[in-house]
């Protein structure tokens, strides 16, 4: 087994200091996790008129009634810990737990918007079952408007907490001991089914779509219960939130709502009418279904090709988002600073515009757009920025 810079730091540096430290954290993880089969654990803190949790579980708290809550996360520099903002709407009666997940990006603000909108419009006491929302996810990133978590670790590090689920809670780094906090004591342990909400990376146009695996039954079902443009039907791959829980048997998938840094408005009301039709699908609430994908004729496509810039220079979009292109059709063209054109680009597939650049200029090597297309075959697990 190989040591990374800081495992080699800890191994040589503390000595015997180091072991009993990394022993005692993990004893102390060993015994919260005991804790959680009896039920939540409260730290006796209030911040706000809210009480603070280390470990939630949500059949601990009163039916019929909606819990605002703060979960105690990893301690930050100052050696605070970063508490995370919950809401429980617990049901009057019985019934399947759905999580609803935001902020894992500190950018991605239309996602938090559309959880807590959703939150408004359920009544716990009309409710069968139990909605959890998770609003703030990566507080540090959501401080300073930024898509990572600003780890102090080592130096400049800024790591993506959607890359290090389900987390540890004795590792080398701040942002997966906190995934694994919330995974192990709060998502985890409460959860039936879990919508991860995002958006597309800062400089980046989307269309509304999720990123979902389709041969879930599970997840089928739901996805294709909102009225958005599409679905990039992706197996996943380790680090995300969703592959994380798919891993334990938990139906996950990702909802992804328009651009970074701001609220859209316009599109935000697609995925709280999809929201809705999901908890009415696993009896949570009741009423007819409202719009699903079959009204939008939503398009699923396997993969996603990037079209990457070969200049640098300003950026001309010739396509919309959600418009259908073909082998060699002209999408995009770069001029520099004199007006002269230095590069065009076209599609390689037939497939929609799922994203494009939002920025008018371009360095060699950033996406100006991405194209949802379907494969015979599917190349696995693609990487996508959300």
């Amino acid at each position: 087994m190989s040591l990374d810079r800081r495992d080699f730091m800890l191994a040589t540096v503390g000595g015997a200091a180091a072991s009993i430290a990394l022993a005692s954290d993990h004893a102390s993880a060993q015994t919260a996790t005991a804790k959680l089969a009896g039920g939540t654990v409260y730290t006796g803190d209030t911040v706000d008129g809210k009480l603070v949790v280390s470990t939630l579980g949500v059949a601990d708290l009163e039916l019929g009634k909606l819990h605002r809550l703060y979960f105690r996360g990893v301690k930050g520099p100052s050696g605070q810990p970063w508490l995370v903002s919950v809401a429980v709407l617990r049901g009057a009666k019985p019934g399947k737990r759905v999580t609803l997940v935001s902020g894992v990006h500190g950018d991605e603000m239309s996602s938090i918007h559309a959880v807590q909108t959703i939150i408004k419009g359920l009544d716990p006491a009309a409710m069968s079952g139990t909605v959890m929302a998770v609003f703030d996810v990566s507080r540090p990133a959501i401080e300073s408007m930024g898509r990572r978590w600003p780890n102090s670790g080592r130096g400049a590090d800024l790591v993506d907490l959607n890359r290090v689920w389900p987390g540890d809670e004795n590792g080398p780094g701040a942002p997966a001991r906190h995934a694994g906090l919330l995974f192990n004591r709060l998502i985890r342990p409460n959860s039936d089914y879990v919508l991860d909400f995002h958006t597309a990376g800062t400089g980046l146009d989307a269309a509304a779509f999720h990123l979902a695996k389709m041969d879930v039954p599970e997840v089928r079902a739901m996805a294709e219960l909102f009225p958005i443009d599409q679905i990039f039907d992706n197996p996943g791959y380790p680090g995300l939130l969703t592959d994380a829980l798919d891993q334990v048997g938990i139906p996950a998938f990702t909802p992804e709502i328009g651009n970074a840094r701001r609220l859209d408005l316009t599109m935000i009301p697609l995925f709280v009418e999809g929201t809705m039709n999901v908890l009415k699908l696993h009896g949570i609430i009741d009423g007819p279904m409202r719009r699903t994908g079959r009204d939008t004729r939503i398009f699923v496509g396997n993969s996603l090709f990037p079209v990457l810039a070969t200049a640098g220079g300003i950026v001309e979009h010739l396509v919309k988002l959600t418009d259908t292109v073909s082998p060699g059709q002209k999408i995009a063209i770069q001029r520099d600073m004199f007006g002269e054109i230095v590069a065009e680009y076209t599609s390689p597939v037939d497939g929609e515009i799922g994203g494009l650049r939002s920025d008018a200029t371009s360095e060699p090597g950033n996406v100006l757009a991405f194209i949802l297309f379907d494969q015979a075959t599917s190349s696995g697990a693609e990487a996508y920025p959300e």
